[in-house]
């Protein structure tokens, strides 16, 4: 086959979804792939390879159920901190990945955005991710971000070195500083903040995940470790969310939802 992991079947649940109200924005921290493969006797770099194929099935069924940006937690830059054998078997299992799914994205007209301090990466994996990025940016379905050596108070800290240098260079008035002038200087300042937080594994933290978009963000959080995250719970999570009234520090009167 041409990608680097097997198909994975569907899984379907009986949940009904609004149509009218799927959040055009779902980011997820995909926890759990370690354990998951602890609990079976394989190593963390296997659990990490299912892991991607989960990834791919949830990039297809979001762009079914109408997401039109999914921005998923891949590598974090505290993630440096673990065994080498681990760090570098990532890089490999990323690089290979991009290269094996580039024509399934075009084939789903998925478009591939990434998110982080990417020059610290491997230089074959910057290539390929430039690449992907490259042949991708026509497409106009899913906006499908991966966040990669990413971390939330690495980029407030590198919007703040951007705001620092415009306020020197006379362009920026530190008086009339606004949050629009700070989420301009973020990462991908283009795209909504999450209306949906995933989090598997059950751990309840945000572990340094877009700390300044998801100020508002719904927050959704299943034990399921990533590797077993299905469509089912996928669509568990969006039909909750439709049951949530979104307030936005105001006071609603009469409860409805997302209102």
């Amino acid at each position: 086959m041409s990608s680097l992991i097997e198909e994975v079947s569907t899984v379907t649940t009986s949940v009904t979804l609004d149509p009218d109200r799927i959040p055009l924005h779902v980011a997820i921290i995909m926890d759990g792939n370690g354990r998951w493969a602890r609990r079976r006797n394989m190593s963390r770099l296997e659990g990490h390879t299912v892991g991607y194929a989960t990834l791919r099935r949830v990039v297809q069924d979001s762009q079914q159920l109408g997401i039109k940006y999914l921005t998923v937690y891949g590598f974090s830059s505290e993630n440096w901190r673990r065994p080498k054998e681990e760090r570098d078997g990532l890089m490999q299992i990323m690089e290979r990945a991009m290269r094996a799914e580039i024509d399934f994205l075009m084939k789903e007209n998925v478009r591939v955005r990434i998110s982080g301090r990417l020059s610290d990466l491997p230089q074959s994996l910057q290539r390929e991710f430039t690449s992907a990025m490259d042949r991708t940016r026509q497409n106009t379905g899913l906006n499908f971000i991966l966040a990669i050596n990413y971390g939330g108070r690495a980029e407030i800290l590198d919007a703040v070195k951007i705001l620092m240098k415009k306020v020197r260079d006379g362009e920026l008035d530190p008086e009339n500083l606004s949050e629009a002038d700070i989420s301009a200087c973020l990462y991908e300042p283009n795209i909504p903040d999450p209306d949906l937080l995933i989090r598997t594994a059950g751990e309840m933290r945000l572990s340094n995940f877009l700390l300044w978009e998801t100020a508002y963000s719904e927050i959704w959080v299943t034990s399921t470790p990533w590797p077993d995250f299905s469509r089912a719970e996928l669509e568990e999570a969006i039909a909750d969310y439709q049951r949530r009234t979104r307030r936005f520090g105001r006071v609603v009167e009469a409860d409805g939802p997302n209102e």
